[in-house]
């Protein structure tokens, strides 16, 4: 079984992003490794039709003018093209500087709140920052604001030539 830690790092909001290794060791592992991640950003708009009916369609961002407001739909599709099972694999994902997170599709994801340092659910997350007048430093929950990543770890190996999609989504600021 071969083991797959990547890294999937957003260039911009038209462009999801290239995937790069952590660290030389990653480098080398992902030379070897069969997991190949595609991704795809779209965005999400309702438009209402002529009858009042109402339906949500999903355009590039090069097809559109993204304004804040718009929802953003991440999509990333692993695959594993090798023979053997891939056991071990790790995706992150920094959510892109204008867009806030709003969720992941998947419950066993995780999210990070500090620059992917600590990870876990948003709901048992905290963040310092300082009080009213400035003066102390204070501890509250983190909501989908402080979301600076998501990190989905696949507990179960991913099998030879299956194809897996996880997906996020956010709100441009």
């Amino acid at each position: 079984m071969l083991k797959a830690v990547f890294l999937l790092v957003p260039l911009a909001i038209t462009s999801v992003g290239a995937i790069i290794s952590p660290s030389q060791l990653a480098a080398q592992e992902l030379a070897r490794s069969p997991i190949s991640l595609t991704s795809d950003v779209k965005i999400e708009r309702v438009e209402t039709g002529p009858n009042g009916t109402e339906t949500v369609k999903l355009f590039t961002p090069n097809d559109i003018a993204v304004v804040p407001g718009d929802k953003v739909l991440f999509t990333l599709q692993v695959h594993n093209s090798g023979t053997e099972a891939v056991s071990g694999f790790v995706a992150t994902n920094p959510m892109p500087a204008p867009v806030r997170f709003t969720s992941v599709t998947e419950g066993w994801a995780d999210v990070s709140v500090d620059g992917g340092t600590t990870w876990g659910k948003l709901a048992n997350l905290k963040v310092k920052t300082n009080d009213a007048a400035g003066t102390a430093e204070v501890e509250r929950a983190a909501g989908p604001e402080d979301v600076t990543h998501v990190r989905w770890v696949f507990v179960d190996p991913i099998a030879a030539g299956a194809k897996k999609t996880i997906s996020y989504r956010g709100v441009v600021k």
